[in-house]
């Protein structure tokens, strides 16, 4: 039964030092074996996680790249998405979304959130226009977007889909991974995300053939072999030390995803009567792995500023919706253009949920929240 404490506890939001220093001796067995064979570019772990993150997407083909945000860029260069087209995806991502379509010249246009936080599905067709290339969507906070309408539209429109599944791996609908209903699916292996580098490094996902093979020659500078480059392009190759790593951790993948689940369940169970605080649910047919827990409240920064002072970190994913910032002037967008996003980035509020927490901290964190709402 949850009680409330007077003691204070340190709930970091994150513990990146709590995981690794569980697997610290694997994870240095991994990078020893690099630099004993010395392939640090391209080696054979890189390939061995590729086939590894492939089969465990369900997807043909997997390719390792140096961040989440390259995999869209490649992934919509691939596509061939440039200037003079438009890509619809929502506003309440991370800013990396939309930077990805304008890095390659193209224009995001803005589709409000639904109350899952995901694309508003609903709103979908009313923002296609001639000049509609793709769409983006975002599997925010690990929850699946309701990709086959979305897919059911891209179809009737001959448009092409990039799923940012940036915040999902694991995730999945009705027994399918994301980032395999659409043309390709890029995840990110930032050292926050739930498969972790131990830097930065991404991964893009597709059952294209020939979509591979373009990511494949774009990562690596455009080069067909050492001596001849069919087209220009940079350098985003995943590192052989990342990816020998990366290994290690997939072993842990799913049990962590399992324990993502396990504290959201507790969260839901230890905070379900609680009047004025919204929290997230998965729907029928959803596998959701919860990246971020976020709740949702008028007093967001009452409570955050509450739980600060006991010691629980928290954070705010996103505080700023993307058609509002600075860089995003030019679209011509302002406040009230994208009024659900905008409410809910005034609403916001991410608990820690990362595997690691013990029941003690959990219950500490629920009885805090408990005795902000009764004061």
């Amino acid at each position: 039964m949850l009680t409330e404490t007077h003691t204070t506890r340190q709930v970091p939001y994150v513990d990146i030092v709590r995981q690794h220093a569980l697997l610290k001796g694997e994870l240095l067995e991994a990078v020893s074996r690099v630099l004993d064979h010395g392939q640090f570019v391209l080696g054979p772990e890189v390939e061995q996680f590729e086939r590894k993150i492939a089969h465990y997407c369900g997807a043909r083909h997997a390719v390792g790249l140096n961040s989440g945000t390259d995999a869209l860029v490649l992934g919509l260069r691939a596509l061939g998405v440039g200037p003079g087209d438009e890509v619809l995806t929502p506003p309440n991502s991370f800013v990396a979304t939309t930077s990805a379509i304008r890095i390659v010249g193209a224009t995001p246009v803005f589709v409000d959130a639904g109350c899952d936080m995901n694309i508003n599905v609903e709103l979908i067709r009313d923002r296609i226009t001639p000049r509609t290339r793709a769409i983006l969507p975002v599997h925010l906070t690990g929850r699946p977007a309701a990709m086959r309408r979305v897919m059911t539209i891209a179809r009737g429109h001959g448009l092409s889909v990039i799923e940012d599944a940036a915040q999902a791996i694991g995730a999945g609908l009705d027994g399918q991974h994301v980032g395999t209903f659409g043309d390709c699916g890029c995840f990110s292996l930032h050292p926050l995300k739930t498969l972790n580098a131990c830097g930065d490094g991404g991964v893009l996902v597709t059952n294209r053939d020939d979509l591979a093979q373009r990511v494949r020659l774009m990562r690596n500078l455009g080069l067909e072999s050492r001596e001849n480059c069919v087209e220009w392009s940079g350098n985003s190759r995943l590192d052989t030390i990342q990816a020998a790593m990366l290994l290690v951790k997939m072993e842990h993948l799913d049990g962590w995803a399992a324990a993502r689940r396990k504290n959201a369940c507790f969260y839901r169970d230890a905070l379900a009567d609680i009047e004025g605080l919204e929290l997230p649910s998965d729907n029928a047919g959803e596998f959701a792995v919860y990246h971020t827990f976020i709740v949702q409240t008028d007093r967001r920064d009452e409570l955050k500023d509450y739980l600060h002072s006991r010691g629980i970190g928290t954070a705010i994913h996103y505080p700023r919706p993307i058609h509002l910032q600075d860089a995003a002037v030019s679209l011509g967008f302002g406040a009230g253009s994208f009024p659900v996003a905008e409410r809910q980035s005034r609403r916001i509020l991410s608990l820690p949920i990362y595997p690691e927490l013990d029941n003690e901290q959990l219950d500490y964190v629920a009885s805090c929240v408990r005795a902000f709402f009764r004061k």
